[in-house]
């Protein structure tokens, strides 16, 4: 079947969106190819239409697992056969889902990149029937980039097993990155396809201010429709919605500081337009699809224009014109220039934190290897007497310099393991029949129970009990005092993998040249975000454009500085007031109170105050 007649019969288009159709025409002919499409610019499509015109099944590695549930869920909703394999699944159901997709007539797995590495799927990898490597978020492979993700690295092994063409899709990547994308990524030859960067919908809006409260306020009474806002800290993603809120705003908190199911609802609600605001940390929006987002604003300077360009792209995904608004100060900059040095603490400082971190878990020199460690970041930096910024960058890199793997805001499986003798079990007199059930359920689902905790999967162990996942824990703890069973609930934390046994000062290699390197990159990519923000001359559409790469540019004639150039006799804040006045006669106060929230307008952000200054001096 052709590419054009698939996207016809699956998602109902009769046409491809710019470039879909020349990457899908090269994966097509078996080529390796990088698709770099704006956020919202359709890159599913580039490999879902190519894997559906082969036999076999993509391998499709992402990062997300929120966005592997969502594409599963519409791969299915279309008719298309589609699996998942992510954290918190259980040996057993990784192993149907394995077997299903060597066996069955799947179309697509999805798996994260942590898992290619794992024996169970090494053991399968041979047996799958595999049309595509597909690698989004490709970014992530590029120590370059913004966003490096160690366990991306493992993908280029891959290569050795399979003999299947890779598509590489991301966003963002400069240049730079795109080239060390197709070297990682052992590209047969070099094919890169992108499409215009441009969102002629989207209006980039910079202010400078003090009072972000007061604009952020504005803002989401003077646009409509659903918004995100990105803050830096977690206290001040729920101050600020406790603010909007107050002051008569939908809005909501999220970060990952708060547990899956109630981030999963948060998420959700917002989607469903329950929430109409929500105000997040970058923890929130990745593999969102929510197409009529009219507004994204951030309180203060993203680390690098590539985050700041993939987060404000997620504003009018639907062609419906859309705003991202940057709210910044003095003291944003000086912030950046301070976690540029928290971020790159000194080798020796690392080199320090390597041998504490042994210490703290008691581990030998020459052992370790293969360790998996549940690990508090505050109780060790609180026990060391250090500050926990430094600790958290030192043992980052410790991770890009291949010393060990740090997984934060992990959600570990809860743990049950039976004391009692298997045959001395069902002489045990239980005060509850449920107690009898749920040892039944456990013996027959679990093997290895009697001999050791393993991790259960709540769901399924409550709904063989006829139970709710709440009534199923309460029902572990009561088991548990009758001391019959050790549960070990559940929870988030961070966990450190040691790639290595322990080394002795001195010989940890800690790469200097990539350490310089990446100093380098971060202050470059910062020097960066702030020119961006400081810019007063160039369209704000043409200076990102430029930035990625894109040479041949024209004015978007709809950011704050395009806007700036169509009104040049109303150049100073005063005058900008008056001129407004003077374009809206019989105009009321309400009305110019709507127009100062509207980032299109033109007005000053102290356009209200000013205002009331003149009235106060009599000013008409």
């Amino acid at each position: 079947m052709e590419a054009i007649e698939i996207l016809k019969q699956y998602w109902g288009y009769d046409a491809f969106r710019p470039m879909q159709e020349e990457i899908i025409s090269a994966a097509a002919a078996g080529r390796d190819v990088l698709a770099i499409l704006p956020t919202g610019g359709g890159k599913s499509v580039c490999f879902q239409v190519p894997a559906l015109m082969r036999e076999g099944i993509a391998l499709v590695v992402t990062p997300l697992i929120a966005l592997m549930k969502d594409q599963v869920q519409n791969l299915e909703a279309r008719g298309i056969k589609a699996l998942a394999i992510h954290a918190g699944m259980e040996r057993r159901e990784v192993e149907v889902t394995l077997g299903n997709a060597a066996y069955g007539d799947f179309k697509f797995l999805y798996v994260s990149p942590e898992r290619l590495g794992t024996a169970l799927f090494q053991s399968w990898l041979e047996l799958l029937p595999v049309n595509y490597i597909v690698v989004d978020e490709a970014h992530c492979i590029s120590q370059w980039g913004y966003d490096f993700r160690p366990d991306y690295l493992k993908i280029s092994e891959l290569r050795k097993t399979l003999d299947a063409p890779v598509i590489a899709l991301t966003a963002t990547a400069t240049p730079r990155v795109a080239e060390d994308i197709m070297d990682k990524l052992a590209f047969r030859e070099r094919l890169l396809l992108k499409s215009g960067f441009e969102r002629p919908n989207l209006s980039y809006i910079v202010r400078r201010c003090e009072d972000k409260s007061g604009q952020l306020l504005d803002i989401c009474r003077g646009v409509q429709g659903s918004g995100i806002v990105y803050m830096r800290h977690r206290r001040r993603c729920e101050e600020a919605a406790a603010f909007l809120s107050q002051n008569g705003v939908s809005a909501s908190f999220y970060h990952a500081g708060l547990d899956g199911v109630t981030r999963t609802e948060r998420q959700q609600a917002w989607k469903r337009g329950e929430i109409r605001v929500m105000v997040c940390t970058n923890a929130f929006g990745m593999g969102i699809d929510k197409p009529d987002v009219r507004f994204v604003a951030h309180t203060g300077l993203p680390e690098s224009p590539e985050s700041y360009f993939q987060e404000a792209g997620r504003a009018g995904r639907d062609g419906l014109r859309s705003w991202a608004v940057l709210l910044w100060n003095g003291t944003d900059v000086r912030r950046l220039r301070q976690l540029q040095a928290v971020s790159f603490p000194s080798l020796d400082f690392i080199a320090d934190i390597y041998q504490k971190l042994h210490v703290f878990f008691q581990i030998p020199y020459d052992t370790g290897a293969g360790r998996q460690l549940k690990f508090d970041l505050d109780a060790f930096a609180k026990h060391f007497r250090l500050e926990r910024a430094p600790v958290h960058y030192a043992i980052k890199y410790l991770e890009r310099s291949e010393h060990l793997t740090f997984s934060e805001d992990v959600e570990t499986a809860t743990q049950v393991g039976i004391l009692a003798d298997r045959n001395a079990l069902y002489d045990i007199d239980l005060p509850e029949p449920a107690m009898v059930t749920l040892l039944e359920v456990l013996m027959r689902r679990y093997s290895g129970i009697f001999s050791w905790p393993v991790p259960i999967r709540e769901e399924a162990v409550a709904a063989a009990c006829s139970l709710t996942v709440p009534q199923l824990r309460q029902l572990l703890y009561r088991t548990s005092l009758e001391h019959v069973i050790k549960y070990i609930p559940g929870e988030r934390c961070s966990v450190i993998f040691l790639h290595h046994d322990r080394l002795m000062p001195g010989n940890v290699d800690l790469q200097k040249e990539k350490y310089a390197f990446l100093l380098d990159s971060a202050r470059s990519r910062a020097d960066a975000m702030i020119d961006y923000a400081s810019e007063e001359a160039e369209c704000r559409s043409r200076w990102l454009l430029r930035y990625f790469g894109q040479e041949e540019t024209e004015d978007c004639g709809s950011c704050d500085v395009c806007r700036a150039r169509k009104a040049p006799a109303a150049k100073s804040a005063d005058e900008r007031v008056s001129a407004w006045w003077a374009a809206h006669p019989g105009a009321s106060l309400q009305d110019f109170r709507a127009a100062c929230a509207d980032p299109s307008s033109g007005l000053p952000p102290d356009a209200m105050a000013r205002f009331r200054d003149r009235l106060d001096r009599g000013e008409s």
